[in-house]
């Protein structure tokens, strides 16, 4: 049963305009008047308001009104705001309201409140109500309205947005002409889309749920039972982690590793890949370097077998030792630090049936080797991490839509019949059904070496659930959720531009993690 208690449940869904659309729907077909529903969530949305200005001087509160529903729940915020005391001033730029809307409209009006049209009417408000704009808005903002909102952003005024910032497209996150730059953001019911894409980042601001009591069967009747995109949370994030482990357990129940990595020039990617992968508690790690660096890689990771290969006259690997067999390993990963001169070798890794992470140079290889035909014929689980230019030169045709990281995450996954872990402020994880979305992070780990760490990790994981049989896209989201995790620690404690990839090596034990695994007994 889906009650207050575990309301939490809420935070993964995420839905698309015309989704949101179809389950509030539902809910007023099933009987519920849109009155009654406006008046809740207003209230919810006064409770979030008052939260976050209650550590501030006001005096004045600017309420910026628009003509639909999201105006009706911004006129019902100031009706509640002036009886608790606040100086309230309205605009509303339109002429035509929802009849809803209208209605609170004349309410206000009796209250004394006076109503403008002219946005320059809330320039001395510390703060600002946007109520403007919800879900659902297509057309971008023009002409005297966009003057208006590009006003009310040069005022450096703290905004509050119902919904979405005025402006921004429901979906894509895209900038419609002009949009409001939000100081905080509170989402109503559930997840838009434009929340998880990295194109709206900059105008949302601090982001907030207003959960006004959906009923999971209304959501389940328009979404289904799998959801096409999906929230990472800590709940879902832990729930598939291959802990704890059982007592009577070895090394090799806890999974076999190959990391095919690093080269002369780039010996560090090696290494913080090892590092990401001991992190994850991988039963037996081996490492497959040139000759001429497996030194260094047995001073960083003594508890790792270092196989020392033959390598090209500009130190990348050049093949596997004689008799050597990748058959033997539950999973490999590969890329981190190869060069281009490796190709050879990630075609052969390519051919094997094994569970295979392609990260970094093993990508710039594969795209020159028909990428969605290749990917398509692998018999075993791959799992590929791009940042956005890798992506281009894998997925050329879908470049142009780079901007809309969700949707061609799907794309991609379902043409090239893998899984696809598209790097971002907000990374997405694409299967052939669901892409996966982790809502935290931080720009601390725009550095370089981060992707090296988290490629590790995952592999570390992967070769754990292959053993057990875990859906291999569950503990994707588990790697990149973790990983994240490390980085927002990191830099509480370091701050951002402290966080090198070394760094974060250190974080990835720490916290969440840590505390699941104390404090769940063993079977």
């Amino acid at each position: 049963m889906f009650t207050r208690q575990n309301r939490t449940e809420i935070q993964h869904f995420v839905v698309t305009a015309k989704q949101m659309q179809a389950i509030e729907s539902r809910i007023f077909d099933a009987g519920m008047p849109v009155a009654a529903l406006m008046e809740k969530v207003a209230g919810r949305i006064t409770e979030g308001i008052l939260s976050k200005i209650k550590s501030i001087s006001v005096t004045s509160i600017g309420v910026l009104v628009g003509p639909g529903h999201n105006g009706g729940d911004a006129l019902v915020v100031a009706r509640e705001l002036h009886f608790l005391g606040y100086s309230v001033v309205i605009c509303c730029p339109f002429s035509k309201q929802k009849e809803l809307t209208q209605s609170h409209f004349k309410y206000i009006t009796s209250l004394g409140i006076s109503i403008n049209k002219n946005m320059e009417s809330l320039q001395h408000c510390e703060v600002i109500i946007d109520g403007m704009f919800g879900f659902g808005l297509e057309r971008p903002i023009t002409d005297e309205l966009a003057e208006g909102v590009n006003q009310i952003n040069a005022g450096n005024k703290q905004i509050l947005s119902i919904d979405l910032p005025s402006g921004i497209h429901t979906d894509t996150g895209e900038v419609l002409g002009t949009a409001i730059h939000a100081t905080y953001t509170f989402c109503l019911g559930l997840w838009k889309l434009a929340f998880l894409q990295d194109s709206a980042l900059d105008y949302l601001g601090e982001v907030e749920l207003i959960d006004f009591d959906i009923p999971l069967a209304d959501i389940e009747a328009i979404l289904g039972q799998t959801p096409e995109f999906r929230r990472i949370t800590p709940e879902n994030a832990m729930a598939d982690l291959p802990l704890p482990r059982p007592l009577a357990t070895h090394k090799y129940k806890n999974g076999n590793l190959l990391i095919v990595a690093g080269s002369h020039r780039y010996t560090g990617a090696a290494i913080l890949a090892g590092l990401g992968a001991r992190a994850s508690g991988v039963g037996m790690l081996s490492i497959a370097v040139p000759n001429s660096i497996k030194p260094l890689l047995s001073t960083q990771l003594p508890e790792a077998l270092i196989i020392g290969c033959p390598e090209t006259e500009d130190g990348a690997i050049l093949d596997f030792p004689s008799n050597f067999s990748l058959d033997q390993f539950d999973a490999i990963a590969c890329g981190p630090g190869l060069t281009q001169s490796a190709t050879t070798l990630v075609q052969l890794i390519l051919e094997c049936n094994r569970p295979l992470i392609l990260d970094a140079d093993g990508l710039n290889i594969l795209a020159q080797l028909n990428p969605i035909l290749t990917l398509s014929q692998r018999q075993a689980a791959t799992i590929i991490t791009p940042h956005p230019g890798e992506f281009k030169r894998l997925f050329p045709e879908l470049a142009e839509e780079l901007s809309n990281h969700v949707f061609v995450t799907q794309k991609a996954a379902q043409q090239s019949q893998s899984i696809v872990v598209l790097k971002g402020a907000k990374v997405c994880i694409g299967t052939a059904n669901t892409v996966w979305i982790n809502p935290e992070s931080t720009p601390a780990l725009a550095r370089g070496g981060s992707g090296d760490v988290l490629t590790g990790l995952l592999g570390g994981l992967l070769a754990a659930v292959v053993l057990n049989q875990t859906p291999i896209d569950a503990i994707v989201k588990t790697a990149v959720w973790w990983h994240a995790q490390a980085g927002i620690q990191a830099a509480k404690d370091k701050t951002e531009l402290g966080v090198d990839a070394l760094t974060l090596t250190q974080y990835l034990n720490l916290n969440p993690i840590q505390s699941r695994f104390l404090n769940k007994s063993h079977p």
